[in-house]
């Protein structure tokens, strides 16, 4: 009850300042979705700028964004979940690698990332998951996979409040069903 009326209190107080307000589910580029658990300010380098502080549940870490560099790193809400039947029609879809060139994937699949587009999220997720059963990835792809997993699960498991091991579970299990279990048959 007391968080709701903070939440309340602070985005009346400040409507129309922010674009995001205490409470809100958003997920930061590259680092996943998490919430907003109070907005500061800090001195950096003899400068006081305005921080959001967002609560990472899945990592259980906590990041600072500055407010003014919100739109430039592409922080957004989190999607709704009328997303979760576009998300495992991209699953199911076929497998196109999208170049044998490792160092050409990575940046093409690190670019996706950083767009935080939740599609370009699963879509590098399963591509590279079904490229590490296949033939294994570098060290630094499978960076990136994890990236793309966090990334995935985190949006996820904020957007349906379900636990984050059980999505885990369930993406993995969905494309390993639709395109690993195929390569082991064959």
């Amino acid at each position: 009850m007391v968080y709701i009326f903070e939440y309340l209190v602070y985005n009346i107080y400040n409507w129309g300042e922010d674009m995001f307000g205490l409470g809100d589910k958003i997920v930061y580029p590259m680092h996943g979705a998490g919430i907003i658990e109070k907005k500061t300010d800090k001195e950096v380098l003899g400068e006081v700028d305005t921080y959001y502080i967002l609560k990472m549940p899945v990592t259980d870490l906590k990041i600072s964004i500055p407010k003014d560099k919100i739109n430039d790193i592409g922080v957004r809400m989190i999607e709704d979940e009328s997303i979760l039947p576009e998300l495992d029609e991209i699953i199911d879809s076929d497998f196109k690698q999208v170049s044998s060139n490792w160092n050409s994937r990575h940046s093409q699949n690190q670019n996706k990332l950083k767009s935080g587009d939740l599609k370009d999220t699963v879509t590098v997720f399963r591509d590279l998951y079904t490229l590490d059963a296949e033939r294994g990835l570098s060290m630094v792809e499978k960076k990136l996979l994890n990236t793309a997993k966090r990334m995935l699960i985190s949006e996820i498991s904020l957007m349906t409040d379900r636990n984050p091991d059980e999505i885990e579970k369930e993406y993995e299990r969905k494309v390993y069903n639709r395109h690993v279990k195929d390569m082991d048959s064959k």
